[in-house]
């Protein structure tokens, strides 16, 4: 449980100054109107060697259309030399939405007094991983409100135990990532002995005096704390953490400078900068109204911040969610994206009911309500490689060492590899004709696309082995 040592020994101030944050985006106004500037940043970003909070407060209040255009190009140059083509698929299972905190933005409030309180039982958690797995997902993200009665760390514990032992015929989950509250050193540590692969905590905002009047009540309500959880996470040895801002809830300008600056002192002080960053906007949820939250994003806006993102924390995945439409979903995906949510469901025990057709309020309202097949279609026929893949946790390519390879450019072949491993593994297992053929189609021509031979022909046994029925090969 928290103590007074645990929120004195980091503090959130230290990184996240508002006055300094506000001076940025200020003389950034006026800067961003000097063209030769603008393209020397916009140079500067084609290293994927990152770029300033002042930089990307620039980039953010660029008005420039044309300039805009080619960042949004060089958004994907970066991101395909990073990672290639590649897209990380996954999806998120709500196991609990007990929740102590009175966050105005939330279906889970606790003073949602509309809510149907739910927690997973082992036999209800087996039927969830059960519908993920016949859907092909490899890899989710474990989700639930903070209870620690209802559903403690132990809680969190058995369910991680559970759905690493689940196995029906190919399926099975080979990487949990954890967002669950900010807790203690302590804790981490149990998270970090359960084999999670990322921590993930979502600021929500960044602005304290905005943070706490939207966090009522509740342990969230602790700015502190909550802002410092990444510190204490990366304390206990957990090599992989995911932050996130929840865009809607203050000007995204602060928001995404803020998240900046948090990035590189996590990095200058634990040696490893953020593993994921999630872009979520606000949208609907059961007693939440829209129109009382005035820094509501625009697409355009949106498309700018991810873009930037990109730029600014190059090695970074980024993560979207199935909270926007399909369309603007498509364009966001062009600009940096590397991770996407598919087939969600956001209510607890949401999988199986969903299969009997009944309908559980959620903790938001989705847009994106395409299948994973129908999304795996959607991104071959762009160009990408869908990926399953979970090889850099299970090789040991984690924390200081991932960041390494990937700052270096080296990651872009292996991950295009164990993409298209992956991929096999699921037009095969879960495909329809059509997925396959247009599957079979990208894997033989992206085989032609690694320039070193040796290496290409490593990859075309693997695909062949798991064509005649192995499964879980990588590079």
């Amino acid at each position: 449980m928290f103590t007074l040592e645990d929120n004195q020994k980091y503090t959130a101030e230290s990184f996240i100054k508002n006055d300094e944050i506000w001076q940025i985006i200020n003389e950034s106004e006026d800067l961003a109107k000097d063209k030769d500037l603008v393209l020397r940043i916009l140079e500067k970003s084609k290293k994927a060697e990152g770029l300033t909070p002042k930089e990307a407060a620039i980039l953010l209040n660029l008005k420039d259309d044309e300039l805009i255009k080619e960042m949004f190009a060089i958004a994907k140059q970066v991101k395909e030399k990073i990672y290639g083509k590649r897209i990380v698929v996954f999806a998120p299972l709500y196991v609990s939405n007990y929740c102590v905190n009175n966050c105005t933005y939330c279906g889970y409030k606790h003073c949602n007094e509309n809510l149907k309180r739910k927690k997973l039982n082992k036999d209800e958690l087996i039927e969830e991983v059960k519908v993920l797995e016949s859907l092909g997902h490899k890899r989710i993200a474990l989700e639930l409100g903070e209870d620690p009665v209802n559903a403690s760390l132990d809680y969190v514990l058995d369910c991680i135990k559970t759905i690493y032992s689940i196995k029906f015929d190919n399926g099975s989950i080979r990487r949990i990532n954890v967002n669950i509250a900010a807790t203690t050193v302590d804790e981490f540590k149990k998270l970090k002995a359960a084999e999670i692969g990322t921590y993930i905590l979502f600021q929500e905002t960044y602005h304290k005096d905005t943070y706490e009047k939207l966090h009522i009540s509740g342990p969230k309500h602790n700015y502190n704390y909550h802002t410092t959880a990444m510190h204490r996470a990366r304390e206990a040895g957990i090599d992989d953490v995911g932050m996130g801002v929840l865009y809607g809830l203050y000007d995204h300008r602060f928001e995404t400078i803020a998240m900046l600056m948090h990035a590189e002192d996590l990095e200058k002080n634990t040696g490893v900068g953020p593993h994921t960053l999630s872009v979520p906007r606000l949208k609907k949820a059961e007693n939440v109204k829209l129109e009382n939250y005035p820094h509501l994003v625009s697409d355009d806006e949106f498309k700018k911040i991810v873009a930037i993102l990109r730029l600014a924390v190059p090695y970074a995945g980024l993560i979207l969610s199935t909270r926007e439409e399909p369309v603007i979903r498509d364009e966001i995906i062009a600009l940096g994206v590397s991770q996407v949510s598919t087939g969600s469901c956001t209510g607890v025990g949401g999988y199986a009911e969903s299969q009997k057709e009944l309908n559980e309020k959620p903790q938001f309202e989705l847009a994106d309500h395409r299948s994973p097949v129908e999304m795996i279609e959607s991104l071959m026929t762009s160009g990408y490689i869908p990926s399953y893949c979970t090889a850099c946790y299970r090789e040991g390519r984690t924390g200081d060492r991932f960041m390494t390879i990937a700052k270096s450019g080296e990651l872009n072949s292996v991950c295009e590899a164990n993409a298209l491993i992956t991929l096999k593994e699921f037009i095969d297992d879960y495909g329809t004709d059509n997925t396959r053929k247009l599957g079979n189609a990208l894997i033989a021509k992206s085989l032609n696309r690694f320039p070193n031979e040796n290496f290409r022909n490593s990859v075309k046994k693997k695909v062949e082995k798991i064509a005649n029925g192995t499964r879980d090969l990588r590079f």
